[in-house]
């Protein structure tokens, strides 16, 4: 079993977590254009831009933090009040239905 990597209270109450070995199988294989950005997928669920419920399963939501000209997106799927990463990747647009918005 792989360690746990981190996890982190999500600015909508849920304990995210992911494991070392799967961290690195998303950083590696998935979306490489994440790898070394830890603690900004850490901190866009802490302080997002936005949250998003995902169009195709209502258990997964899209949390975007702002990174250089693009979006991070860190794709989570929730269960009760806990929640996995499933992914995270680079991205230029948002999509889903808007759930939470950080007020300005």
């Amino acid at each position: 079993m792989s360690a746990l990597f981190f996890e982190v209270t999500s600015v909508l109450g849920k304990k995210i977590r992911t494991t070392k070995n799967y961290w690195n199988y998303v950083a590696t294989i998935k979306h490489p254009s994440v790898r070394g950005l830890e603690d900004e997928v850490k901190r866009t669920l802490q302080e997002p831009k936005e949250v998003r419920r995902s169009r195709e399963d209502p258990n997964v939501h899209l949390y975007y933090g702002k990174h250089m000209d693009k979006f991070i997106c860190v794709v989570v799927k929730h269960l009760n009040s806990e929640g996995y990463l499933m992914t995270a990747y680079l991205t230029r647009r948002m999509v889903g239905e808007t759930l939470w918005k950080r007020s300005l």
